[in-house]
Order: C-alpha cells, then sequence, then structure tokens
C-alpha cells in the first residue's frame, strides 16, 4: 500500500511536517483520512500558533514528497444548497 503524508500547512509560510505518513490504498482514502484528520483537531485542539483552523490546508505527498492534493480545513463543512 502506498504511503501518504498530510503536512500542515498553517499561515502564509508554516509547514509542520508529518514525519510518519499513513499506509492507505489511494489517494481518495488520503483525502478522506485528511478531513477526519482536520475534523478531529477542529473540534479537539487549541493552539497558540493556530488561531483559525479554517484557514489551513493538509498537504497530501507521496514518499518521494510530490504534492498529490491539497484538502482545505474549509472542506470539512458542507456546502448549503440554498437558492
Amino acid at each position: 500500500m502506498p504511503l501518504y503524508f498530510l503536512n500542515l500547512r498553517y499561515g502564509r509560510d508554516k509547514v509542520a511536517v508529518d514525519p510518519e505518513g499513513d499506509e492507505l490504498p489511494d489517494l481518495d482514502a488520503a483525502r478522506a483520512h485528511a478531513l477526519e484528520a482536520a475534523r478531529d483537531l477542529i473540534a479537539r485542539t487549541r493552539s497558540y500558533s493556530v488561531r483559525d483552523w479554517f484557514t489551513c490546508t493538509f498537504e497530501i505527498v507521496n514518499e518521494g514528497g510530490r504534492l498529490l492534493l491539497a484538502v482545505p480545513f474549509s472542506d470539512t463543512v458542507p456546502e448549503s444548497d440554498q437558492d
């Protein structure tokens, strides 16, 4: 199974690098995992470094460090269908 790393980008130039990664079947599973982790951080974590979790993004990278997908924390909130 491929190894995906969820690097947390917060602020303009700050990145918390995921040193371990997670073995997941594919990029869709990595995105779902990132959204679950983002929801958990929003609900459970207070941080002096991060004032607004909704401005953060998980950058999913492969073992070679290549950016595969960016998952904004704002994606944890479903869009409204109000017309």
